[in-house]
């Protein structure tokens, strides 16, 4: 096999297609938006149709690139199966699928509800586990050199302080091995399997949690800054395009030094 060392052309994202959850805002929003803008086609998708719907409508605007939402609630096999059938219906192929949907509660172990710990592995494990599936099987059925992309947390491999989110890091260490399990059983596939663990991203929802905004600050050494969603822009660019064709398993954290202290 001969490399394409064309640069341009390695991180290029015309005439790929794919879909993106949790996609109606924040992480989502901005690697759909990045994505159209370089040429790809996408789905957006979600539980909150209205707002995805708007989402699709900006972006398509914004882009003059195909883009369309899907409402989905990814920790249901039967709705992940009923939107995959859509998906292929409108898109035909798929290159890259990125699960980005994810929640936390932030109950304290000693007080939290059996329902509430499941519902975190439901949404950030199972979920993720169900996308990969349906998107690994329509990847098979037409051949396709695909690449799957999950959404961890430097959670994963810390635990956050000052907030009590015991099950979000279990739940985000097992999608980053479950990331590892994929991609080995899915290489002979010519699947590529990744996840990006992003730090402290300044989303709506870590604007909303003020009180600890400074803590976090100050125990980011990379300019004593909290991340925003652009910034993780070039990892998901490199794991969905052909300059990553060698890298499957692979967890990149992108914390701003945060998991170095």
């Amino acid at each position: 096999m001969i490399i394409n060392m064309n640069a341009k052309k390695l991180f290029d994202l015309k005439n790929k297609k794919g879909f993106i959850t949790g996609a109606a805002q924040g992480i989502g929003k901005t690697i759909a938006r990045a994505f159209a803008d370089l040429g790809a086609e996408v789905a957006i998708i979600g539980k909150n149709y209205d707002k995805l719907l708007k989402t699709a409508n900006e972006i398509s605007e914004e882009t003059k690139k195909k883009v369309i939402a899907y409402q989905c609630d990814v920790s249901k096999a039967e709705s992940v199966s009923e939107m995959i059938k859509k998906y292929e219906k409108d898109f035909g192929g798929i290159d890259f699928a990125i699960n980005n949907a994810g929640i936390f509660t932030g109950d304290a172990a000693l007080d939290i509800t059996p329902d509430k710990f499941k519902s975190v592995f439901d949404v950030n494990v199972f979920g993720a586990f169900f996308i990969a599936q349906a998107a690994a099987r329509l990847m098979i059925k037409n051949r396709t050199r695909g690449s799957i992309i999950s959404t961890a947390s430097m959670s994963a491999q810390i635990i956050n302080i000052p907030q009590t989110i015991a099950n979000y890091c279990a739940s985000k260490a097992a999608l980053v091995h479950l990331t590892k399990a994929l991609a080995v059983e899915w290489a002979k596939y010519n699947i590529r399997v990744n996840c990006v663990s992003p730090g402290f991203i300044q989303t709506e929802l870590l604007a909303s949690m003020k009180d600890m905004l400074p803590i976090w600050e100050s125990m980011v050494p990379e300019g004593s800054r909290l991340g925003y969603p652009e910034d993780l822009i070039g990892a998901f660019v490199f794991f969905a395009s052909d300059a990553s064709l060698f890298a499957t398993g692979t967890d990149l954290i992108i914390d701003g030094g945060y998991t170095l202290l």
